[in-house]
């Protein structure tokens, strides 16, 4: 079906990955959005009202999830939510044929599955826009232009900054768009991250072949000089030994012990949930701004479902 969409001309827009994005797109988005949040404010949210949109969520969620159905909603399109557990997946049918029966019925897909490549899969299958919402521990575009966002606008300004990723850089998914994100804009990046458990070198010079930045690899907690701190969860369960791994958690968990000699105006991001990576007490410091970096997730999924049906 999509070989007979391109020999008709018909083009079918996705967002499958960060690394399918130029910088020059990303700074579009931010004007999107940008325009979003003005829709929003003065109550004109209808663009969609034509369009049924179809959260297809293999892994749980939370934020992603709900986020987009309400970005959604505010666009005035209808959603419909797939539920894994109670379809016909569990009788034996295939990935394929579940994106193409429901590809039928909607105007486009936002979908999370547990192994990676699954949303390019479904793109190639589908005749509508897909939207990849974080496929095992690869890609989640939406997530790092919320992050892209939300340090444009919590922190005055995207270029120019030190931007430290700090926790298990390996396995987790937002960590591995954002460092390509955010090396379309710093020239300087510090992995913190235990033993093992930082990008691989390949990564690495990937990203400082294509973009010129310095990419400082460290295996301590040393966050004095940053102006951007990311943060995600250390996965105790990728642990053989658990006294190792509660070990390394403690070590690599923010305190307000941790934030003594960071800057003032440093801001912390994470893309939650956060477990126990960070205390408490610091999410009354001013410098954490991930409870406002989630609630940007809406007008930026907006921006994102807008401009696939080229609405914005």
């Amino acid at each position: 079906m999509r070989d007979a969409l391109k020999e008709i001309g018909v083009f079918v827009k996705h967002l499958l990955s960060v690394r399918d994005l130029k910088k020059e797109d990303v700074l579009s988005y931010f004007r999107k959005i940008e325009k979003m949040e003005e829709e929003v404010r003065k109550g004109r949210t209808n663009l969609l009202e034509d369009k049924i949109i179809a959260t297809l969520f293999f892994e749980p969620s939370t934020r992603t999830k709900l986020s987009f159905q309400t970005a959604a909603k505010r666009l005035g399109a209808q959603v419909v939510n797939f539920n894994a557990d109670a379809s016909s997946l569990k009788k034996g049918e295939s990935l394929m044929d579940t994106i193409r029966i429901i590809d039928g019925y909607v105007d486009a897909i936002v979908i999370r599955h547990e192994i990676e490549g699954a949303a390019r899969f479904a793109s190639e299958i589908a005749t509508h826009p897909v939207i990849n919402a974080g496929d095992g521990a690869n890609q989640h575009p939406s997530q790092t232009l919320i992050d892209l966002y939300s340090i444009k606008k919590l922190r005055g300004k995207i270029s120019g900054l030190n931007v430290t990723l700090f926790g298990d850089l390996k396995h987790a998914r937002a960590m591995h768009s954002l460092f390509y994100g955010v090396a379309m804009f710093n020239r300087n990046i510090a992995l913190v991250a235990p033993p093992g458990l930082s990008f691989d070198e390949r990564t690495v010079e990937e990203v400082e072949t294509e973009f010129g930045v310095k990419v400082t690899v460290k295996e301590k907690p040393e966050i004095d000089d940053c102006d951007v701190l990311y943060v995600c969860r250390i996965q105790k369960e990728r642990f053989s030994d658990p006294y190792e791994a509660e070990r390394v958690k403690k070590e690599f968990m923010l305190t307000q012990e941790t934030l003594k000699k960071a800057k003032k105006d440093m801001i912390i991001l994470h893309p939650l949930p956060k477990i126990d990576e960070i205390a408490h007490e610091v999410d009354s410091d001013s410098r954490a701004k991930y409870f406002q970096q989630a609630q940007l997730g809406v007008p930026v999924r907006m921006a994102i479902l807008a401009d696939l049906f080229g609405k914005v």
